[in-house]
């Protein structure tokens, strides 16, 4: 399951942005509703957050934060109280204007400025009187919080190896016997529980090139080509056993050198998350489309198991997120009607219908399912980013 490394910084605020943009937008009204108002400038540098600010009441506001300093910066607008986020400014070069728009509830409001060059500052706590309810604060994330989230992937992820581990030992078997109608079975049975492990943001390292690697880089003629795919080509493209039997051995090989390599790995905090994400993005982009068909029509088959790489890693994640996303009970149901609309792909016999022979219809329906989901998981790896507050320092 190659897909792209992580985001860049810029990147992943762009999305943490977004997501705070989202949660204002349904709070009351929008931006747009009456008795907008638009404050001075407010300088933030690395020796000062803001100084004093204000606004005239709850409702929808904009503030304008002008970077003073001679860094980038994230400026966060936080509750002084616990220090969660109300919305952020993230990577805002010097010299820059940027706006903060939110719906301002009664509460307490401060700016926190994080520039590279500085010690984190906090500002003056604004007040807002009244009894109105405005965009609500998501409490971050913290390093200290996903510790044990990763302890338990990594262990999960050591487990399913080990079911892994024989599978493929019983594929090469199978291939070596000349047995083809067991070969192909006992492909399907290991790559299936191989794209269960959701290895997004190269969790695998070279392993997963070796393991799972397209032929784009190289070519289907290529010996360089390992793996599941290029064991998938032969098996279906009429190539003989007896040539395949060093591919099939050298895949069992991978498995057991990647199963004995992780026990001494770390799950990248940062990365939980984004895999939820991103093993359902990687599946629409390459199984959806049949791109990584080479032969056996089983890309709608992944495309499930990379559904339950997702809900393993919610689950793991769901002590966080539950407090933090008033949307994830619709992660979930989109999951649910997604699995739903491919299962009813899956043939008697255990085999799948191919992309490419679905119908119209059914393609649509399963495209925008994906998509949906795809919407709804966006602002987990946001929620979930580990972030360093002021008091952390």
């Amino acid at each position: 399951m190659r897909i792209r490394r992580s985001p860049a910084p810029a990147v992943a605020g762009a999305v943490l942005t977004a997501f705070f943009a989202a949660l204002t937008a349904c709070s009351s009204g929008g931006p747009g509703a009456a008795g907008t108002q638009q404050p001075g400038v407010i300088d933030v540098s690395g020796s000062q957050c803001g100084g004093t600010w204000s606004v005239p009441g709850p409702g929808w506001h904009t503030i304008q934060i002008s970077n003073q300093g001679t860094g980038g910066a994230e400026i966060d607008l936080d509750d002084p109280a616990n220090g969660a986020v109300y919305a952020e400014i993230e990577n805002t070069g010097p010299g820059t204007v940027n706006p903060i728009s939110i719906d301002f509830g009664s509460g307490k409001y401060a700016l926190v400025c994080l520039f590279s060059d500085a010690s984190p500052l906090k500002g003056v706590t604004v007040t807002v009187p009244g009894h109105a309810t405005g965009t609500p604060a998501v409490l971050p994330v913290t390093y200290n919080d996903l510790i044990p989230p990763a302890k338990a992937c990594q262990a999960e992820t050591e487990t399913a190896l080990k079911v892994l581990a024989p599978e493929t030992a019983t594929l090469a078997a199978a291939v070596r016997s000349g047995n083809l109608t067991a070969a192909r079975r006992d492909w399907l049975t290991a790559h299936l529980q191989y794209e269960t492990l959701g290895d997004a943001y190269d969790a695998f390292g070279d392993f997963d090139t070796e393991i799972d690697g397209r032929a784009d880089a190289t070519g289907v003629a290529s010996p360089q080509w390992t793996g599941f795919y290029r064991l998938e080509y032969g098996l279906w493209r009429g190539q003989s056993l007896a040539s395949l039997v060093p591919v099939a051995s050298r895949l069992n090989s991978d498995v057991d050198q990647l199963a004995a390599w992780w026990q001494t790995q770390q799950v990248p905090l940062a990365d939980l998350g984004r895999r939820a994400h991103e093993v359902i993005e990687n599946a629409l982009e390459f199984q959806l489309t049949g791109n990584d068909d080479y032969g056996s029509g089983t890309t709608l088959a992944s495309t499930v198991a990379s559904i339950t790489a997702s809900r393993v890693l919610l689950a793991l994640l769901h002590p966080l997120l539950a407090p933090r996303y008033p949307g994830l009970p619709a992660v979930y149901t989109g999951l649910s009607q997604l699995q739903s609309l491919l299962e009813k792909e899956q043939l008697p016999n255990g085999w799948w219908v191919p992309v490419s022979a679905l119908p119209d219809s059914a393609r649509l329906a399963i495209d925008a399912a994906c998509g949906q989901v795809l919407q709804e998981l966006a602002p987990v790896a946001s929620i979930t980013e580990p972030r360093n507050t002021v008091n952390d320092f």
